[in-house]
């Protein structure tokens, strides 16, 4: 846990003139970060992700679009689960009609973290071609968002839903919260394909902390304090979230210095899918025996990943 950038250790080596020059090692590029803004009573997480969305994106050869939204629905998924304490999964699910009929990603409580989306690339081109930029609700028509807890088969399902709407995502978040939970959040978020193919994302998520009649040091409402923080959270900008260079203690020191900034210490993210031979052969199982004739070829049954893109062969006989 840390105060400011400052607390951090480099590596220091003598210029040439004599002055010790520190240096940093590169920040992981996929992991969440807690935050608070002590002064303002606000709680904070920022997510950084490089290299793992290359592992979920690349395996599918999505189009550049839905490669986004994937990238997009994992990095909300992220930020979402780490607001919360569980021993499960956490699951996001964007399902509707249009060209993107569904958007998944979860999160477990170690921090695997897999994503998934279903589309019709001539639907979706056809959307493109008239409109580069469309509405969450014309990609994912008649739509939802749903939130899902999951923590095993002896614990209740904790289950939030909310309407598709505004321009991404993001706003259909910032709705469920405002609407349902009655909690101050806002979310930017930047994602993004570099010229050399590969992928990143970053966004920060700031919530109010409840409170009961504490006052702030400085006698302002919480809600001067809550204005304040999402002006400074808008001046961050795409290229900030997404400069695989740029610390999170940097970045966060930039926008919130006056806030009274505490980190804690980060949580690795890493791709991880759950998929087992054993868990596909018990789906086949409840096939009636025409889906599993029509699912034979070539002598064999194949089942694809669809999180993972990874194949799976089975023994008719042995279903």
């Amino acid at each position: 846990m840390t105060d400011t950038p400052d607390d951090k250790q480099g590596n220091e080596n003598p210029s040439a003139d004599g002055a010790e020059i520190v240096s940093f090692p590169l920040p992981d590029d996929s992991h969440v970060l807690t935050f608070d803004l002590e002064r303002a009573s606000l709680r904070g997480r920022i997510v950084r992700l490089g290299k793992v969305l290359d592992d979920m994106i690349i395996p599918h050869s999505y189009p550049d679009k839905v490669s986004s939204m994937v990238a997009e629905t994992a990095t909300l998924a992220i930020l979402l689960s780490s607001m919360l304490k569980y021993e499960g999964v956490f699951i996001l699910q964007a399902q509707g009609e249009g060209p993107v009929l569904r958007l998944v990603a979860d999160v477990t409580s170690s921090g695997d973290v897999r994503a998934t989306a279903g589309y019709d690339r001539a639907m979706l081109e056809k959307i493109l071609e008239e409109d580069p930029s469309p509405e969450i609700r014309r990609l994912v028509s008649n739509g939802y968002l749903a939130f899902t807890v999951d923590q095993g088969e002896y614990s209740e399902r904790y289950q939030g839903i909310v309407e598709l709407c505004g321009q991404g995502l993001t706003d259909s978040i910032h709705h469920y919260f405002a609407q349902s939970e009655q909690i101050g959040t806002a979310i930017k978020m930047a994602v993004a394909k570099g010229d050399d193919g590969s992928w990143r994302a970053g966004a920060i998520m700031l919530q109010h902390i409840p409170v009961s009649d504490l006052i702030p040091q400085d006698h302002k409402p919480v809600e001067d304090h809550w204005d304040r923080a999402r002006i400074l959270l808008e001046t961050c900008t795409n290229e900030e979230l997404l400069d695989a260079r740029l610390h999170d203690e940097t970045l966060l020191f930039r926008l919130f210095h006056e806030e009274g900034i505490r980190v804690y210490d980060p949580h690795k993210i890493q791709k991880g899918c759950r998929c087992t031979p054993e868990k596909l052969q018990s789906i086949l199982g409840l096939l009636s025996e025409d889906d599993k004739q029509h699912a034979i070829q070539d002598n064999k049954i194949v089942m694809t990943c669809e999180f993972c893109n990874k194949d799976f062969c089975f023994n008719p006989d042995e279903v």
